[in-house]
């Protein structure tokens, strides 16, 4: 994440993290490091189940930790929501509705997790249009230390071929004018 970061501020790209709870709780800095740097958190559940699996109850209790855990590390309780392996479910919603989380999905998604930095770079940008919200990974699920250098390299490909393409990148709540 912090190579990352440090891509996006090279080109002036801000962006939204939605975070898993279990990550944030293990590693508090690298989501105060997101937020101070002026990225947008949303909530990506505690643990990252399949919420087809759990009962309404058990959803909104991994939803409600996640949110106590990105709100004490950062100071700031998220406001978007993306459901893990975009899979909503029934008492998704309610949940939704009672912490406040507005559900966001993707337009574009990368595959970053099973193609190669130059098949992402290319299927990203073949897909992009203007309001797109393209969905990348800093880490997969709830994995140590994962693999990025794909989605690294592709973002490292991505953010100037955008910028010269007159695009920017901006956060969800930026691109819904939902400014936090």
């Amino acid at each position: 994440t912090p190579r990352l970061l440090d891509l996006l501020e090279r080109y002036g790209a801000r962006a939204t993290f939605f975070q898993c709870g279990a990550n944030v709780d293990r590693l508090p800095e690298i989501a105060r490091a997101v937020a101070d740097a002026g990225h947008e958190i949303g909530n990506h559940s505690h643990a990252h189940p399949l919420y087809c699996t759990l009962t309404p109850a058990a959803i909104a209790m991994d939803l409600a930790r996640a949110q106590r855990a990105i709100g004490e590390a950062t100071g700031r309780r998220p406001t978007l929501m993306r459901a893990p392996y975009g899979v909503r479910w029934f008492g998704l919603r309610g949940a939704q509705r009672h912490m406040g989380l507005l559900g966001v999905m993707w337009s574009v998604i990368g595959y970053d997790w099973r193609l190669t930095a130059d098949r992402v770079t290319a299927y990203v940008s073949r897909r992009i249009s203007n309001g797109a919200i393209a969905c990348l990974h800093d880490g997969r699920e709830l994995r140590r230390r994962p693999d990025i250098g794909v989605t690294l390299d592709a973002v490292n490909a991505l953010l100037p071929r955008l910028r010269d393409q007159g695009y920017e990148v901006k956060t969800v709540s930026q691109l819904l004018c939902r400014m936090n």
